[in-house]
């Protein structure tokens, strides 16, 4: 930082000896040395407290940037649950329209409840998957069997 080099040194002590003396210069070169000790420390407080602040404000504009992008991320999830939902209602709709001109165009038989369940397969039960255990999971079973697999 500064550029002095040892005959400045050697200039400087003995200027400091010739005025302040052979009696008082070991106890003004020890203060000098305690005040130089505090400078360096406050020194390397206000560093410290300035990296600390750079880190925090770091920190923050990270955690925001998460928030933004899970923000953005759980629109887009509700969009997408929402164009399916309204697929599926769209569906069970076109559904309904066709059983009910089922109903009505038969020609002589008119298609009741229990023709309907007749003809209609059994609901099979949906299996439950542990997506935070995947080890878990039971091994599938044979329906013709009924003996896992």
């Amino acid at each position: 930082m500064f550029d002095i080099g040892f005959t400045e040194l050697i200039v400087i002590g003995v200027v400091a000896l010739i005025v302040i003396g052979p009696e008082r210069l070991p106890k003004v070169a020890r203060t000098a040395g305690h005040l130089y000790g505090r400078m360096q420390r406050y020194v390397s407080t206000v560093k410290s407290d300035i990296s600390r602040e750079m880190q925090a404000d770091e920190l923050r504009k990270v955690g925001q940037d998460f928030r933004t992008s899970v923000e953005s991320v759980a629109t887009d999830v509700e969009q997408q649950a929402t164009v399916v939902d309204d697929y599926l209602r769209n569906e069970t709709s076109n559904v309904s329209k066709v059983l009910t001109a089922m109903g009505t165009t038969e020609g002589e038989r008119q298609v009741t409840a229990a023709a309907m369940k007749e003809s209609a397969p059994e609901p099979v039960a949906q299996q439950s998957l542990p997506l935070d255990e995947p080890d878990q999971n039971p091994a599938p079973s044979d329906p013709a069997s009924g003996k896992a697999a």
